[in-house]
């Protein structure tokens, strides 16, 4: 037991923000304190949506701003991860509450996810801390059932994280043709701005929830998209996933960090920072994308190749 929970009570609340992606990634704080006995409570919303996904700790709504003081009392610490999401005063709120802004910050070539395992190192002497956050398929569900099905999520939070639509179009119609079968994931209200999805014949499913989609991701073979929560979740349930950014930097951080994955990053070599976020996406071409995704099967089928040697 890491001397943290030796000498501290073990009561301890995560506030987690609206984004998906920071969600699953900070849940990595919850399991592994959960695994060395604390009793932790999870307010997020998004991670609500996947109550049924994380069974081992209790997941709750983000709660009012009001009803903060009283709903934390009972807890010895709380931690978030920016200093202003979901709560700007959170440290008013609280007695002891822990901030982790700098980790996002800091200068590493880990991905965030594997960060918060080593946060759970330095600050509480967890030596086994697992980059993981305990997310699991509810019974039923068989992982990659449908390996020649690819995931395409050409949306995310901002315009200037989005690969061209015309691009992300012709990159399911050679998805196809090379004996893949392309789904474009979508928001309910993102549809109507994709329905040439449809018009090419390649599919557009609709999911009931957020839950619904996890399940449709976990038994696909494969993802692909931009820089998103959705392309986290994907990595988070073990799926081979391909993630297209804008600069390196970003990628290094907010890469997706949980399973077999491959960053490509649109203009790599355009000067300045602010070039790259405008430029990127016209110099990432489709044949680069096909590309890394041949890429990613090879190393995903040298793994498997070597597990079976070991195995056998």
């Amino acid at each position: 037991m890491g001397k943290y929970l030796e000498t501290q009570p073990r009561r301890v609340a995560l506030l987690l923000s609206s984004a998906l992606g920071d969600s699953l990634v900070f849940c990595v704080i919850a399991h592994n304190l959960q695994r060395q006995g604390a009793l932790v409570s999870v307010f997020g919303d998004q991670a609500l949506l996947l109550k049924a996904w994380l069974p081992d700790v209790d997941v709750f709504a983000t709660p009012e701003r009001a009803a903060l003081p009283a709903l934390l009392a009972d807890f010895d610490l709380v931690v978030q991860l920016h200093t202003d999401r979901p709560f700007a005063d959170a440290a008013q709120c609280h007695p002891n509450v822990l901030i982790l802004s700098h980790v996002p910050n800091a200068a590493s070539s880990e991905s965030m996810a594997a960060r918060l395992a080593d946060v759970c190192r330095s600050e509480w002497s967890i030596d086994d801390a697992v980059c993981s956050n305990g997310l699991r398929a509810p019974a039923g569900l068989v992982s990659r059932r449908h390996v020649n099905r690819v995931v395409i999520h050409p949306t995310a939070s901002t315009a200037d994280k989005c690969w061209l639509p015309s691009r992300f179009i012709r990159l399911g119609k050679a998805l196809r043709q090379a004996g893949f079968e392309p789904h474009f994931v979508l928001a309910p209200h993102e549809r109507a701005d994709w329905a040439v999805v449809e018009r090419e014949g390649m599919a557009m499913p609709t999911f009931g929830s957020l839950s619904d989609v996890a399940a449709w991701i976990y038994e696909s073979g494969w993802f692909i998209g931009n820089d998103s929560g959705i392309g986290h979740l994907a990595s988070n349930l073990q799926i081979p996933t391909l993630s297209l950014f804008m600069r390196r930097g970003i990628a290094r951080t907010w890469r997706p960090g949980f399973g077999p994955g491959k960053v490509l990053v649109g203009g790599a070599y355009i000067p300045t920072g602010r070039l790259k976020e405008r430029y990127w996406k016209y110099a990432l071409s489709v044949s680069a994308v096909m590309k890394a995704f041949a890429q990613l099967r090879a190393e995903v089928g040298e793994v498997a190749q070597r597990s079976e040697e070991q195995t056998g």
